[in-house]
């Protein structure tokens, strides 16, 4: 057998693997390549671009309806967002944020959240508050438990110590009863008609040796010697009137009667009277004047120093730090009721929202070829050159069929 026949033979498996193996190669980078048309004159060149570059959009189109379809399904995301939403996550979560919210506060050097804070202050007590009581106050229970527990352990028990009876009766002798003040009470009631009717009465009312005094000397005469006295000599009046006090111990006397006052003294009838009266005076003075009250309140704090205050308190009270981790622990406790109730109706409000599909085929649209095709081959590239060397195992295959048939022949 000569050289010439030799290659009949060993031509047909040699030429079919390697039509094979490029057929294979070319027909898989005609997926992808050419990435653009091209033209001869108005006419477009047979299959360019490639068949992806050429069906991206309805491509983007069948990827984003298998995707939502039997992938990202209602239910897959209910599941998903469960396995997201689960209790530690969640409590985690928010205690990031409670610690970033409360580094964020110890940082805050402009002082926005103290003038936040101010606002909000000045509103609730300035605006809401007063509007609130102003609805509450019309109900006829408004405040009772209160007032009440109010007027029995404060008022019904409370009592002056003796210190507090001294200084009080120290306070009222004076301040309120001074001599000048007891002389000019008496120039201001004994006046003509109230000497007349004194000395009339005195004169009808008395008996025995009193009626011989009243009917021969009567009261008129000594009652406007007393008043001229006090008119005409005021500093001897005064001081008679000092010696007076002091000789009859009123201070001691007011002293010691002060020290006794206590509303546990009176009867139960008048005690209870007396915790109506206060409640129904205090509800009709928050009706009439408490808005005003409140109002007049807040403008006068400066809220702005007070919302310092108090974030200073924050800032620096170890038991905010200590109570994060029980606060995110309610809140996710909380939430996760929530979603056990309500994860399904947010699931199906999310997903027209969130237009996911819309999402995969702007994506796949906006990826150019040159990317499409590295990331197909960076994650088939081994199976996309199993199908090109399977090309050229089958042309070697049908080369060596060939050259079988013509030996047979």
């Amino acid at each position: 057998m000569d050289l010439s026949t030799l290659w009949v033979y060993f031509v047909p498996p040699i030429a079919g693997g390697v039509i094979g193996y490029f057929t294979n190669d070319l027909a898989i980078k005609m997926l992808f390549r050419p990435y653009r048309a091209y033209y001869i004159g108005k006419r477009r060149v047979p299959f360019t671009p490639g068949l992806i570059p050429r069906n991206q959009a309805r491509l983007a189109k069948r990827v984003a309806d298998t995707i939502m379809g039997s992938l990202l399904t209602p239910e897959e995301l209910q599941n998903l967002a469960r396995r997201l939403l689960e209790t530690e996550r969640i409590q985690g979560a928010i205690l990031w944020l409670l610690e970033l919210a409360l580094a964020q506060l110890k940082s805050d050097t402009e002082q926005k959240t103290a003038k936040i804070l101010a606002g909000i202050l000045r509103d609730l007590f300035g605006e809401s508050l007063p509007r609130v009581i102003r609805v509450l106050a019309r109900r006829e229970d408004f405040l009772e438990p209160q007032l009440n527990q109010i007027f029995d352990q404060v008022l019904l028990e409370f009592q002056l110590s003796e210190s507090q009876a001294r200084q009080l009766s120290d306070w009222l002798l004076a301040a309120v009863l001074p001599p000048d003040a007891i002389r000019q009470t008496l120039v201001d009631f004994l006046t003509d008609r109230n000497i007349t009717l004194i000395d009339e009465g005195f004169r009808e009312k008395t008996s025995g040796t009193y009626w011989v005094v009243a009917n021969l000397f009567g009261l008129r005469n000594a009652l406007t010697r007393l008043r001229t006295y006090c008119l005409d000599e005021k500093e001897d009046a005064n001081d008679r009137i000092s010696e007076l006090i002091v000789t009859l111990g009123v201070r001691t006397r007011l002293q010691e009667w002060l020290q006794n006052v206590s509303l546990q003294n009176l009867p139960v009838s008048t005690v209870r009277q007396l915790r109506k009266t206060m409640r129904e005076s205090v509800r009709t003075y928050i009706q009439t004047r408490g808005t005003d009250l409140l109002q007049g309140l807040s403008q006068s704090v400066n809220w702005e120093h007070v919302a310092m205050l108090v974030l200073k308190r924050l800032q620096a009270s170890s038991a905010v730090s200590a109570s994060l981790g029980l606060v995110s622990q309610e809140l996710a406790l909380i939430l996760e009721r929530y979603l056990e109730r309500d994860l399904e109706n947010i699931v199906a409000k999310a997903i027209p929202i969130l237009n996911i599909d819309q999402v995969i085929v702007d994506r796949v649209k906006g990826t150019s070829p040159e990317q499409l095709e590295i990331a197909v081959q960076g994650i088939v590239q081994s199976e996309l050159q199993a199908i090109v060397n399977l090309g050229g195992i089958l042309g070697v295959i049908v080369g060596s069929m060939q050259t079988v048939i013509l030996l047979l022949r």
